[in-house]
């Protein structure tokens, strides 16, 4: 694609990335068919080849972003499923964010929609702020069809009951059972240790039963992924300096092998620290450390070798498993095969839909923000997912857990819940009274 900057404009580094991704972008349109938003509203300009000629006329011009071009931008969810299928390479991810990076400091928004997002900025990230958001939420829900459409989205999404806090979450060490093989720290997340600790309570007796220290260590915070994908790109960048100092502190007190993330969303922007605080003097070069160390969980397992769990009182009868592919794992770091290969190494039968390839309308802050388009993909995939057959859903980010929760037929946990049960951890407290049914074998069985 041919590209009209100014020698002025490309001063600006994201100019010069907006420069070079445009001009590798070939105009063959085989990202139409895998963008979940072409495929339910058939717009191209709801496509990524669309609003590419969109971003490039709002950069090209500096033009401050029309109601109706902001409007096909936030349709995108970001599932990078157009990334996997660029045969040219052009990414995608990085000149979606530059835009709304545009977006969010020059188009002045409705006051409606200008306050949930500010909403969703200020508690989402926070913890303590976010468990008792949830739990007023929860008390608000009967009442949902009161509110308006878009916090009738979010009150949907609250879970039926809040969990305890857990503390195994809280900075500490867990040592390794037996000879210690790695050293690892642990991101805990924001959301996820409120709507689901139990994730990483899997995960770090999985990691320890395998022979590694986890530690979980002190002053971290949100990643910055969901404030990032509103275009709020400096507060990003103030958690990711948070980040990156606590687990550098971690790196300097015994030396780190992994970074190990649970939640797919949070492992993508980790995994990206690099390019977010390019130019930081103080942070650059140590983010560039920790993004290289950043594994996500079912990566250091498979390193590791699921053989060398210890063995523990394994479940005698394990359920059908219908694994879906969180989009910010199978095209945002391009890890496809290795959960579903480990839950079958692991005794389970593993099943997956046709259209694995399209997400499922979570998104970070999406499905709240775009209900009317999260809505018939959480619905579509939670079919197709039913189609299986299966005992219980598998999938690797806390976004996708709690948007199918709602609509799938069967319980919805984490891949590690699963292994962690299968190496001798307990059931996942949705199957604690699993009496698997007979099922029939499908063709991938």
């Amino acid at each position: 694609m041919q590209t009209r900057f100014t020698a002025a404009q490309l001063a600006d580094a994201d100019i010069r990335d907006a420069d070079a991704i445009l001009r590798a972008c070939v105009h063959c349109g085989f990202c139409l068919a895998t963008c979940p938003t072409y495929v339910q509203l058939g717009d191209e300009l709801d496509s990524p080849r669309g609003r590419i000629y969109l971003i490039k006329d709002m950069l090209e011009g500096d033009r401050t972003p029309s109601a109706k071009v902001a409007g096909h931008i936030d349709r995108c969810l970001s599932c990078l499923s157009c990334m996997t299928t660029c045969p040219s390479g052009v990414d995608y991810m990085h000149l979606v964010d530059i835009a709304r990076a545009r977006i969010e400091t020059r188009l002045v928004r409705p006051v409606g929609e200008r306050f949930l997002r500010g909403m969703l900025a200020a508690v989402l990230p926070r913890p303590a702020v976010f468990r008792l958001a949830l739990i007023a939420g929860a008390l608000a829900r009967p009442f949902r069809r009161l509110f308006p459409a878009r916090w009738r989205a979010a009150l949907a999404l609250v879970p039926p009951r809040i969990v305890p806090l857990s503390s195994g979450d809280r900075p500490q060490t867990f040592p390794a059972s037996g000879a210690r093989r790695k050293r690892v720290a642990i991101l805990p997340g924001c959301a996820q240790q409120i709507l689901r600790p139990a994730i990483n309570e899997a995960a770090t007796r999985v990691l320890t039963r395998m022979g590694c220290e986890v530690v979980v260590p002190e002053g971290l915070a949100c990643c910055g992924a969901l404030v990032h994908h509103m275009g709020r790109s400096e507060d990003a960048r103030v958690s990711a300096r948070a980040v990156v100092r606590a687990f550098h502190d971690a790196l300097d007190d015994g030396g780190l092998d992994a970074v190990v993330v649970t939640a797919s969303g949070c492992g993508t922007m980790v995994k990206d620290y690099a390019h977010l605080l390019r130019g930081d003097a103080e942070f650059g070069a140590r983010a560039a450390k920790i993004a290289a160390l950043a594994r996500d969980v079912s990566e250091v397992i498979d390193d590791l070798g699921l053989a060398g769990a210890a063995a523990g009182t394994v479940a005698p009868s394990l359920p059908v498993v219908a694994y879906h592919a969180a989009c910010s794992l199978a095209h945002g770091q391009r890890i496809r095969e290795t959960p579903a290969r480990l839950l079958s190494s692991a005794g389970f039968v593993v099943r997956e839909p046709v259209d694995a390839h399209l997400c499922c309308g979570s998104a970070g802050t999406y499905n709240m923000l775009r209900s009317e388009l999260a809505e018939p993909l959480r619905a579509r995939k939670a079919a197709a997912l039913a189609e299986l057959g299966a005992d219980v859903i598998a999938t690797g980010n806390i976004g996708c857990l709690t948007q199918l929760a709602g609509a799938a037929p069967v319980p919805v946990v984490h891949t590690v819940e699963l292994l962690d049960w299968a190496t001798g951890g307990p059931p996942p407290s949705e199957l604690a009274t699993h009496k698997p049914r007979a099922r029939p074998r499908l063709g991938n069985d």
